[in-house]
């Protein structure tokens, strides 16, 4: 008599999508529709010219990029996110990444070195000087 209902809430809302038309999405809905509009008339185009078998393993290859398409997501991002950034790391970018950064002690202790380099050399003139005053030729 004290049945209590719970609902579960994520506490993530944007994980929460959006439901169009079936319990899908909008991308899902346009990516099973492109993959029925690719892959049924292939098979009606095909079941007289080759055996059922075939027509129809032919149909389910070329639907499940779009099926893959409309349900693979790692995440949060869709495949076509995680194609595009793996063919730009593998291909595009150089393989060599040299790995630099603008250090401010680094460029502060080489300045550092600079002035002990000209303080050494004004001090060698200097002392040239006084030796070449000291001695008269």
């Amino acid at each position: 008599m004290n049945d209590i209902i719970y609902a579960d809430v994520p506490k993530d809302l944007m994980k929460i999508k959006t439901k169009f038309l079936f319990n899908l999405t909008k991308r899902q809905l346009c990516c099973f529709g492109g993959g029925a509009l690719v892959g049924v008339p292939l098979y009606f185009l095909t079941r007289d010219a080759l055996p059922r078998t075939v027509s129809m393993l032919l149909m389910i290859g070329v639907m499940t990029p779009f099926f893959l398409f409309a349900l693979y997501e790692k995440n949060g991002q869709p495949l076509e996110k995680i194609a595009h950034y793996f063919i730009e790391a593998r291909f595009r970018r150089s393989k060599k990444r040299p790995f630099k950064t603008n250090n401010l002690y680094t460029a502060l202790h080489k300045q550092a070195d600079f002035d002990k380099e000209v303080k050494a050399i004004v001090r060698a003139s200097v002392q040239k000087k006084r030796k070449a005053g000291n001695n008269p030729a």
